[in-house]
């Protein structure tokens, strides 16, 4: 096996993917069965460039942990020799990722203009807040809160109807730039609040007694970039000083045990956790808005993917928040409510303990500022698209993750503090 392993080693590549085609990568599944088997993981992404999938770094792998990840295609055999000699348990999920990329875009919506069932590229976005708030005025206004490392304006949209003393509730997607399906929720959401208030009794009594803030795209240049240069780009854009490797994680750049576990101090790594605390421009941006509005923000929900689950605090250390017997509850009856419609399963709990330990999150970070009702959804699916849900699953999706939404958004209303 050793002599596998060195001939692996001779062909290692820099740590950037500037792929425009990604035919014959391939994505595997494998699951250690104990620590020398994870060690052989380890050793495989010391010498060769691997995309982990879940976990997100090789740091986190642990035996009997499911383990998804990249490989570039001329490296695929190896690994696959690697495994099978190795007696590690695998699959291959995604045989060739181009025909994944590809076949993501099976939207029946033939529209070149914004659409719910589609994804929209960020022009397209940018474009649909402003007619959203024009076309609602009386439920939605627009404001920018910050702008990106690019330059781009940070959109942030209010809803609700307009009354004195409002609590709110704080969403955001996009964190990670390839996870794409997180800013069609966002989307979506807006568009059913707007369209049912008045109609649904939940939705109208939500904005009625809410607001809603509603950030769209976080990582915006990351997004822009896995439209124009690398789909499975995760990090922000920014330059690293002393570094040719780009971008930071932004969920591990939130002063919340910021960079101590599950999170890499090198800026080549995709969990990197930046020079410092809100060394990002959009976490920065994104802290201070929560920051000026802690009397008002009751409730923080972060949409990301993929793996099904939905979360609470801690992900920095394993100790459980004092809230943990309440938060577990409104976790399990949301993921209830949204397995009613299409029977998809989500396992809950405390981020640590339910997945990984990860440092720097921006639910633990809102938790720590004092906003009690803080959670994470992890959308579908579990790892048969990943990152590339198909734009089919797009409405299931979201009208699932909606009622889940919506069940903790009553929660919220009826215990506010």
């Amino acid at each position: 096996m050793w002599a596998l392993l060195v001939l692996l080693g001779a062909a290692s590549v820099s740590a950037h993917l500037q792929d425009l085609s990604f035919d014959g990568q391939k994505v595997f599944r494998v699951i250690p069965q104990n620590d020398e088997q994870v060690e052989i993981l380890n050793f495989l992404a010391s010498i060769m460039e691997i995309d982990f999938w879940q976990p997100d770094s090789v740091t986190l792998v642990r035996p009997q942990m499911q383990v998804d990840f990249r490989v570039k295609a001329e490296k695929s055999f190896r690994v696959e020799d690697l495994l099978k000699e190795s007696g590690m348990e695998y699959q291959v999920l995604i045989d060739n990722l181009q025909a994944a990329l590809d076949a993501q875009f099976d939207s029946k919506a033939h529209t070149t203009s914004h659409s719910y069932e589609k994804y929209n590229n960020w022009d397209t976005i940018a474009a649909w807040t402003a007619d959203i708030a024009a076309q609602n005025p009386d439920l939605v206004s627009r404001s920018v809160i910050g702008e990106t490392y690019e330059g781009r304006p940070m959109y942030l949209l209010k809803m609700g109807k307009s009354g004195p003393n409002k609590k709110a509730i704080f969403m955001d997607c996009g964190f990670h730039a390839r996870e794409w399906i997180s800013p069609a929720f966002c989307q979506w959401f807006v568009k059913e609040a707007v369209e049912t208030y008045g109609k649904d009794t939940v939705m109208t009594t939500l904005l009625d007694k809410l607001d809603f803030y509603v950030l769209p795209v976080v990582n915006i240049d990351g997004y822009v970039y896995t439209w124009t240069n690398d789909r499975m780009w995760r990090k922000t854009r920014s330059k690293n000083a002393g570094s040719t490797c780009t971008g930071t994680d932004p969920n591990r750049n939130f002063d919340a045990g910021w960079c101590t576990i599950g999170a890499s101090k090198y800026p080549c790594d995709s969990t990197y956790c930046g020079s410092a605390p809100e060394s990002e421009k959009e976490t920065k941006a994104l802290a201070d808005f929560i920051r000026e509005h802690l009397s008002t923000i009751k409730a923080y929900l972060t949409i990301h993917s993929y793996s099904q689950l939905l979360l609470f605090p801690y992900s920095y250390t394993y100790n459980l928040p004092k809230d943990y017997q309440e938060l577990n509850s409104i976790a399990r009856a949301a993921s209830q409510e949204l397995a009613s419609l299409h029977n998809t399963k989500y396992k809950y709990g405390a981020g640590a303990t339910t997945i990984y330990p990860a440092a720097g999150g921006s639910d633990d970070w809102a938790y720590d500022q004092g906003i009690k009702y803080s959670f994470t959804f992890e959308l579908r699916d579990t790892g048969r698209y990943g990152f590339l849900l198909p734009e089919s699953q797009i409405k299931p999706t979201c009208e699932e993750t909606s009622l889940a939404v919506k069940y903790i958004a009553n929660y919220v209303l009826e215990h506010l503090y």
